[in-house]
């Protein structure tokens, strides 16, 4: 149980669920029932006290779009986005996007991954995205300077063609810094693994 608890509390990177605290009410009286669990010998119930996770995945934690603003998705290679706004520094979620691969995309190189991602988000959201300023936020920095290549393989060269639909703009962003994304693929993969 403590093994399960500290992933999701953020033991490790305290930013996984820390980083909704500005979108739920009582962020930390919630959440204390799920601190009392690394206490040694604590019974855990599953009971009302127990809500971090039902309002992690409520209505209140997203936010409408702004259509003023830019976009930014927040992408890695395992399928996994959120699409948000950033109004001041921090960046308020509009939705979540993932999918688990098939077999042969799990054999594709990383690039192809993060550039599938990014594909897969484009048409996800296709209504929102389409007509507006986009950032892409991705841990792949190669991705990047594959929309200049020439001699590209053809599955890549239809998804950049696709790409250039829409006004993207790609930056570098480290995994530790796109924790959100990368923690939602790791809800997934370790779902998957059970």
């Amino acid at each position: 149980m403590l093994n399960e608890v500290k992933p999701y509390r953020g033991e490790n990177d305290p930013r996984h669920v820390g980083f909704y605290r500005r979108f739920i009410k009582n962020f930390s009286k919630i959440s204390l029932p799920l601190s009392k669990l690394l206490q040694k010998d604590v019974d855990f119930k599953f009971d009302r006290p127990c809500e971090l996770k039902n309002r992690l995945t409520s209505a209140p934690i997203l936010q409408a779009p702004n259509w003023e603003l830019p976009f930014e998705l927040m992408c890695n290679s395992a399928l996994g986005a959120v699409l948000g706004q950033r109004v001041g520094k921090p960046v308020h979620v509009i939705a979540y996007a993932s999918r688990t691969m098939d077999l042969a995309q799990l054999n594709y190189t990383t690039t192809e991954k993060e550039l599938l991602t990014i594909v897969f988000v484009l048409d996800k959201f296709h209504s929102y995205l389409l007509g507006s300023k986009i950032i892409v936020f991705s841990d792949h920095a190669t991705l990047r300077f594959l929309l200049k290549k020439l001699d590209a393989k053809p599955r890549l060269i239809r998804w950049m063609l696709l790409l250039q639909e829409f006004n993207i703009e790609i930056k570098d962003k480290k995994s530790v810094e796109n924790s959100i994304v990368d923690h939602l693929s790791q809800i997934e993969r370790d779902a998957y693994l059970r």
